[in-house]
């Protein structure tokens, strides 16, 4: 049986403890777009990732998080790491100061008020 190919990734979810302070830190440090988001019978918030994908957050964590740049993590690409890096510092936002992989790419771990582990690469 042949099986249609998957197109692209469309969200990510992350469990978060407190979704007002998510939502702050999506919007204002890591600058995304706040989509509306379907009457769920939970908290929440969606966020546009790139073009096409989205981040959904999910309220009421419990559990701990388990992230890192070497564990879960999920990775955006973008053409301007100096940018970045002054806006994160201007914001005071968490971060891991920028390395080259050794492919030659640039990246920084972003730190959200969880803990999970965000990642910008320069390509």
């Amino acid at each position: 049986m042949t099986m249609p190919n998957i197109k692209d990734i469309n969200h990510v979810a992350l469990h978060v403890e407190n979704v007002t302070i998510s939502k702050d830190f999506y919007k204002n440090i890591m600058l995304f777009e706040e989509l509306p988001r379907p009457d769920f019978d939970f908290d929440g918030a969606w966020f546009r990732l790139g073009t096409t994908q989205e981040l959904h957050l999910l309220g009421h964590r419990t559990l701990p998080v388990h992230s890192g740049s070497r564990s879960n993590h999920f990775a955006l690409s973008t053409d301007c790491m100096d940018e970045w890096v002054e806006h994160l510092t201007k914001m005071g936002a968490t971060f891991k100061p920028p390395k080259q992989r050794p492919d030659g790419v640039r990246q920084v771990f972003i730190i959200d008020p969880d803990g999970h582990n965000i990642e910008l690469c320069e390509v």
